[in-house]
């Protein structure tokens, strides 16, 4: 006999709808703490694909708030986002679970942002939370933001449309992160954050939340706006005070006119024959034909293409060849640089528009720093165009 996961359980829930949940996409940024509560979650609850995004290896520390990790795990320093996929699919062999290593602004392409339900952001940093935003509003995808510090726990609803991270940002808390991302032309050494003091339970209790408004965001369009059978956080704030036993909804409404993050990339053009794989010249090549036009440009905006960078002193040129994203490893990797990074500046010679001008043709896409399936942002005489990298759909379903 076959068994359908969460038969006679699940679907004894009044608003449950079970292959609402099967056919769901959700995407998860960050599988820390936080991150492993609510994949734990939404696999026992049976949603069918989940993506985890993480850039981060497996220490120690981790194992006393990470449900999914092991000591085995992190002494040999896996890869996060790989062994968390591992053990959800170990929890419910039903599902798919897929892992992405990397950076969720820079590795992740747009269309897969595109492609979801919902994206649930388990980060721990200013800066990551306002590349999340700028993603998920580019996508017009809500997402669900979680936080945790001590006994404290907040989850946080974004909407395209009714609240924007970015708009409730303090001048202060915006500043931190231009610090961290300002200056196009110096390289910055992206120094790490102190560990924050949190528990298992608060982790458990956030990542729970997040993991039920994903599920309540899936079925939202299974009833009418007047027939909801619950009430999600959209446009409001969750917070949980362990050292009181407290908790609260708060409204969060943050929207303001003119905010960068707002545009939301549309039409979106599917190019069937276009991947990351493919060379520059080739990929503006078809942009051209794509586009009608003889001039197109590429904008490299989230992931600059560096050829060089240059140390002040002593003056030295340092041919680099990486996108922007790949830097500070190569910095760290190259023991006269590394020396150097600490005590002089590096500027960089960087490409931040790519077109027919460009000297490196035969380099990919995916080299000069544009992930699978992405959608690229065109600039070519006939006007402004967002094409997908729809040939890499298939790494992907």
């Amino acid at each position: 006999m076959t068994y359908e996961w969460g038969d006679g359980v699940f679907t004894l829930l009044s608003w449950f709808r079970k292959e609402k949940v099967q056919n769901a996409r959700i995407l998860v940024a960050g599988a820390g703490a936080l991150g492993n509560e609510v994949i734990k979650d939404l696999s026992l609850f049976g949603v069918g694909h989940i993506f985890v995004v993480d850039f981060d290896r497996i220490e120690l520390s981790n194992l006393t708030r990470s449900v999914l990790f092991r000591e085995k795990d992190a002494m040999v320093h896996e890869y996060k986002a790989k062994i968390a996929a591992e053990r959800a699919m170990e929890i419910n062999p039903q599902i798919k679970v897929t892992p992405i290593v990397g950076n969720l602004f820079s590795d992740v392409g747009l269309a897969l942002y595109r492609s979801v339900d919902v994206i649930i952001g388990c980060l721990d940093s200013r800066l990551a939370r306002y590349q999340l935003n700028r993603m998920a509003m580019r996508a017009g995808k809500t997402w669900i933001d979680g936080s945790i510090e001590n006994l404290t726990g907040v989850v946080k609803v974004f909407t395209p449309g009714i609240n924007c991270y970015e708009c409730g940002l303090s001048r202060e808390e915006f500043n931190i992160i231009m610090l961290r991302t300002g200056c196009a032309d110096v390289v910055r050494n992206q120094t790490s954050m102190g560990r924050v003091a949190t528990t298992p339970v608060s982790a458990s209790i956030i990542g729970a939340i997040q993991a039920q408004e994903a599920l309540k965001m899936i079925h939202l369009d299974a009833y009418g706006a007047d027939s909801l059978p619950f009430t999600t956080l959209q446009g409001k704030m969750f917070r949980y005070e362990g050292l009181t036993n407290s908790t609260g909804v708060y409204r969060l409404s943050s929207w303001k006119r003119n905010c960068p993050s707002h545009g939301v990339w549309e039409p979106v053009i599917e190019a069937g024959n276009l991947s990351a794989d493919m060379s520059v010249r080739d990929a503006l090549s078809s942009l051209g034909k794509i586009c009608g036009s003889g001039t197109v440009e590429i904008n490299m905006m989230n992931n600059k293409f560096i050829e060089a960078i240059v140390s002040d002193s002593p003056e030295k040129e340092f041919r680099v060849m990486v996108p922007e994203s790949r830097l500070d490893e190569t910095v760290s990797g190259d023991a006269e640089m590394r020396r150097l990074s600490y005590k002089t500046i590096f500027h960089k010679r960087f490409f931040e528009n790519i077109d027919g001008s460009f000297p490196y043709q035969d380099l990919t896409l995916r080299q000069i720093g544009i992930p699978y399936y992405d959608v690229i942002k065109v600039t070519s005489g006939k006007g402004e165009f967002f094409v997908e990298l729809s040939a890499d759909k298939k790494m992907f379903e």
